[in-house]
């Protein structure tokens, strides 16, 4: 069951991040190179902080289901897809904090939000045999 925050500024937050990874996920289904499952999978963990209905949703998916159902049955993702997600995290939170924002407030944002996706990407997302 999803641990929903009661803070709705939060849960707004959450549902936008989550609303966020599910796109970028799509663009990976039909880009190649872009992976797709650290994408859902962080939609996920955003979803089942924010909303059951949105989380039931994305794993009950027929598109998105599939890749989640292999991460949450320990099949990980394929190395590639893993070596590709943590260059385009390394490329595009880079390129963000030192070129494209000139806000501090909002570096910090982006960077801190880009290693937190990094260490998850590198630590908690298995390599899959596939």
């Amino acid at each position: 069951l999803a641990r929903e925050t009661k803070n709705p500024l939060k849960k707004l937050l959450w549902i936008s991040l989550g609303i966020l990874f599910v796109g970028l996920g799509a663009i990976g289904v039909v880009i190649p190179g872009l992976p797709t499952t650290p994408f859902l999978i962080l939609a996920a963990a955003c979803f089942i902080r924010s909303s059951q209905r949105l989380y039931d949703w994305l794993i009950q998916n027929k598109t998105f289901g599939p890749y989640l159902k292999d991460y949450r049955e320990g099949k990980g993702i394929p190395k590639k897809a893993k070596i590709l997600a943590v260059s385009m995290i390394i490329i595009f939170v880079s390129y963000s904090v030192f070129f494209a924002i000139e806000n501090l407030a909002l570096k910090i944002t982006v960077g801190v939000l880009g290693l937190i996706g990094l260490f998850y990407v590198l630590f908690r997302v298995p390599v899959g045999k596939n």
